[in-house]
């Protein structure tokens, strides 16, 4: 599941930033606002996962969608979950101010491209059709 690999990421990025604290280049007040990442990546998978379950509908990758969203975060991000679970490992990797951190941000988002993206299009593709294609056409990817 895809907080899997955010959680076993959030925690590694912690765990090298102070076993290899290569190349600290982020200093204090600045480091700070990697917190307002964190906080908007918090907010945006509580409000992803409220419109999931108002809907009833699926947050698995794996599992067919019976209804789709395309209100709220969507209205941006095709994947406002990712995008939020991105936003927090960015976050915390400026807030630890060290070069090592943000190598893990950039490794989710490859798993997320290669692993769970393209399942959960070509699912919504096969259930919503038109409707999935027309909105693919008018929202982005990530942002």
């Amino acid at each position: 599941m895809p907080t899997t690999y955010f959680i076993i990421l959030l925690l590694s990025s912690l765990g090298c930033h102070f076993v290899f604290p290569i190349l600290r280049f982020i200093f204090p007040p600045y480091n700070y606002l990697g917190f307002g990442l964190v906080i908007f990546g918090i907010l945006i998978n509580l409000w992803t996962d409220s419109l999931f379950k108002k809907k009833q509908t699926t947050v698995k990758p794996f599992e067919m969608p019976n209804f789709f969203v395309a209100s709220g975060p969507f209205k941006l991000s095709r994947h406002p979950m990712y995008l939020g679970m991105m936003s927090i490992l960015f976050g915390f990797a400026i807030s630890q101010g060290s070069l090592i951190p943000f190598v893990f941000p950039v490794i989710f988002i490859i798993i997320m491209e290669k692993r769970f993206i393209p399942l959960e299009e070509k699912n919504l593709e096969k259930k919503f059709d038109n409707q999935y294609i027309d909105y693919k056409k008018r929202v982005r990817h990530w942002i």
